[in-house]
């Protein structure tokens, strides 16, 4: 593998570190957002699915009328 001797790409880009933690904790936010949203929608899909099937099931019984 051949090594690098040349100067370090990288460079302080000039952000301090509690702008970098800023930008880093509205990321997460934004992730965390995300992954709930999801689980809501999901959770709603399942719980209306439930719901049909509870509803065809009681009017195949005879609870419910049309």
């Amino acid at each position: 593998m051949v090594e690098y001797d040349g100067k370090e790409r990288r460079s302080n880009s000039g952000l301090t570190d509690k702008q970098i933690e800023e930008i880093r904790e509205a990321i997460l936010r934004s992730i965390y957002e995300d992954i709930g949203r999801s689980l809501v929608k999901k959770l709603l899909w399942a719980l209306g699915a439930v719901f049909l099937v509870l509803s065809a099931w009681l009017a195949s019984k005879g609870y419910l009328q049309k």
